[in-house]
């Protein structure tokens, strides 16, 4: 007797969606029908207890499989500068696999220093393309918090101080991994801005630092990039913890914003299953290993039974895991990916290189010229240190890394004499110094590779802040004695976060800092060292004088006091502080040299109809007036003559980067829309842009201004949020 199949009848292979006869299919599986339509179709499929096992976590990158409907089992994973070693399942230690080598990324204050939203693109694209191969469906990352204080150890994850140029950096990049049906996840939301006490710190600020410094970025990558997820923080904010926060995540996230994403639990954040049930959390990831004592599983399916909690409550949280899961191709077949292409190496270089930031060069000491160069010393354990497996929940296992060194030797050829010192390192000793500052004396050139690190004794780590600015291991009296030994020594910085260089600076002709610069780092410092490629990286936060000059610590409002952080300086966060408080920094926000040199002329501000878009268009000229092709970054700032609050002095409201060859000149637009002279009025409930004057200052950094030109806003406008 021959069996029909049935409506439900399917066959499943291991590891794969189901595969149904097409006339039987049922719609949430057709992938041609609306997401919506297969969301609710799906939902009402699920059993109640199928429903919870989609809102907690299995394991501690996974959450269940549910074999009858031929829903796989969905893998997250770290970070945002990569995928990810497999580990566990159960545990961090690494999984011992062999196919888990990715392509490391520079880190994410490297990506903000390039300037470049068209870059931060194509890094996303290139990271979810090696998730769709590594078989992730959810990427954590990108980190979006603001460097509040320089001693932060995540740094630098983050994309430094401001949050516009932080939502331009961000919205390129999650564009880019999410055209690969891959969800990135928009990180610690919000006001994760320590690790120090970063499980129990309660931070208090006001409601416009909270709206204009800390969740821009969040939004605008909810409402422009569209991203899938976003993972709430450890801390609280206000007394309530941010991943059970009802304002954070239910009134602004999901009710303002409109976000129809799902909102994560950053690892054991969760801390109460009413508080988690009723307050915006969608999924609880963690790190014990009884998976059904979490807060959104055992108890909070008998509070549903028990009718404590509403239904309605937990199927909004499965709709947002299913859009979720339907975006990534859990049912069908989305890209392939691709794991350690050429491709993939090349954008890590890229971005490496346009990071790469210009401090010092006098005498243009910088680029070297090879054919006039014998001999080179390179001194200091971070010309040999790996990092791309530091940091944490950011480390990468890479497919290789280049090393500064090995950049360096190999750039520098069979021409040039290459030799290699320690100098210092954790274990230090004179006489490891001695023979770097011999090296130094017998070269051409001396190259210090000096910075920090990802070990828990500097600070560059998640879990751990810094102590101070200063770089560890007695580096500062390396340098010293390698430029009084050789006047042409140039360093190379290897940080994520500002240091003090006031024991040296003075002296040492030429500075660049590369940051942790990924696994084409090596290649990336030396081709700018000698010239294939042109510095145009600029900071994105403030490099101060000092620790005290740092807003956070001039006002004595980190780390906290029992159990809670003021955030005293309120918007004057970064350079809105040092220029509105005149402080003079060691290197300015949007600092960075070049090789060659950019004059601006023929500036004009362009007023457009409201039907047009933009209130205004800032236009000028850039030419390239040296010798050699390079970039520059061009950046708008706004400044309000008489607000009815307090503003600070300016805020980068546009910027661009040019590429220019020798004499090449290019006309920029800079369209500056209504948010761009808006302030948050909490009185108001939302973003005032007032009627009156305003100064827009056109600058190749936040301290080097090259036009101010005056506009007149004319009428008053609020924008409220819309339900």
């Amino acid at each position: 007797m021959k069996v029909r199949p049935t409506f439900f009848t399917l066959i499943v292979c291991a590891g794969m969606a189901p595969v149904l006869f097409a006339a039987d299919r049922p719609l949430y599986l057709d992938p041609s029908q609306p997401r919506e339509a297969r969301v609710e179709d799906l939902l009402n499929r699920l059993t109640p207890e199928e429903k919870v096992s989609l809102v907690h976590a299995d394991s501690y990158f996974t959450t269940a499989a549910i074999p009858r409907l031929g829903l796989p089992r969905r893998w997250l994973s770290d970070g945002p500068h990569g995928v990810r070693e497999d580990i566990g399942p159960d545990s961090w230690k690494p999984a011992g696999h062999t196919d888990d080598f990715s392509t490391c990324m520079p880190a994410g204050i490297a990506l903000a220093a390039t300037w470049n939203p068209a870059l931060a693109q194509q890094e996303g694209e290139a990271i979810g393309q090696e998730a769709r191969k590594r078989g992730k469906q959810i990427m954590l990352g990108p980190s979006l918090n603001i460097m509040r204080t320089p001693l932060c150890g995540r740094n630098f994850e983050y994309m430094g101080e401001d949050p516009f140029l932080t939502s331009r950096m961000a919205v390129g990049y999650i564009r880019g991994v999410q055209s690969q049906g891959v969800s990135s996840c928009a990180k610690h939301f919000a006001a994760n801005n320590q690790e120090l006490d970063r499980f129990t710190v309660n931070v208090e600020l006001d409601e416009r630092a909270l709206r204009e410094i800390y969740l821009p970025a969040f939004k605008a990558s909810v409402q422009e990039a569209g991203v899938l997820s976003v993972m709430a923080a450890y801390n609280k904010i206000r007394g309530r913890q941010c991943a059970q926060n009802d304002y954070l995540l239910n009134k602004i996230l999901k009710g303002e914003w409109g976000f129809q994403g799902l909102v994560v639990s950053d690892w054991a954040a969760t801390h109460d299953t009413r508080e988690a049930a009723l307050n915006g959390l969608d999924l609880e990831m963690g790190t014990q290993t009884n998976y059904e004592q979490f807060y959104l599983a055992t108890s909070y399916l008998e509070g549903l039974r028990k009718g404590e909690f509403p239904m309605a409550g937990l199927d909004d949280k499965v709709r947002r895991n299913l859009r979720v899961m339907f975006a990534t191709h859990m049912f069908d077949k989305g890209p392939e990916g691709s794991l350690n292409t050429v491709a993939h190496q090349t954008v890590s270089r890229h971005v490496a290189e346009e990071a790469i930031v210009l401090l010092k060069n006098d005498n243009n000491i910088l680029p070297l010229d090879v054919s006039s160069i014998k001999s080179l010393a390179v001194i200091g354990e971070n010309a040999v240190t790996l990092q791309a497996h530091g940091g944490d929940s950011s480390a990468i296992k890479a497919l290789y890394e280049i090393t500064p060194l090995q950049g360096i030797l190999k750039r520098a050829g069979d021409h040039v004499n290459v030799t290699y010192s320690k100098g210092c390192g954790e274990n230090c000793d004179d006489s490891t110094v001695e023979q770097a500052v011999r090296a130094a004396r017998q070269a051409d050139v001396a190259i210090v590779i000096a910075g920090l690190g990802h070990g828990r004794s500097t600070g560059e780590t998640e879990g751990a802040d810094r102590k101070d600015l200063k770089l560890p291991y007695n580096q500062d009296n390396l340098i010293a004695k390698v430029r009084e030994a050789n006047p042409r020594t140039i360093v190379v910085l290897v940080a994520g976060s500002p240091v003090e260089m006031d024991p040296w600076l003075a002296t040492v002709p030429s500075v660049i800092l590369s940051w942790y610069s990924g696994m084409e780092g090596g290649n990336a410092i030396a081709r700018v060292l000698f010239g294939d490629v042109n510095p145009s990286g600029k900071l994105p936060c403030t490099f101060p004088k000092r620790l005290e000059d740092s807003p956070a610590h001039a006002l004595r409002a980190y780390p906290g006091v029992n159990g809670t952080v003021q955030y005293k300086e309120g918007l004057l966060v970064g350079y809105r502080y040092f220029d509105t408080k005149n402080v003079e920094p060691l290197f300015p926000f949007g600092y960075g040299l070049s090789y060659t040199h950019f004059d601006y002329s023929n500036f004009d501000l362009v007023k457009n109809t409201p039907s047009e878009g933009p209130l205004v268009t800032v236009k000028f000229n850039i030419v390239n007036t040296g010798s050699r092709a390079g970039a520059e970054i061009a950046q708008v700032y706004v400044h309000q003559l008489q607000p009815s609050l307090p503003r600070p002095m300016k805020e980068l409201k546009g910027f661009t980067k040019v590429f220019l060859l020798s004499g090449q000149r290019q006309t920029v637009s800079i369209p500056l829309d209504v948010g761009a002279f808006s302030y948050y009025d909490p009185d108001k409930g939302g973003w005032l842009a007032e009627k009156g004057g305003f100064e827009i200052l056109v600058g190749s950094s936040s301290r080097d201004i090259r036009w101010k030109g005056d506009f007149e806003l004319e009428q008053t406008t609020l924008a409220k949020p819309s339900f």
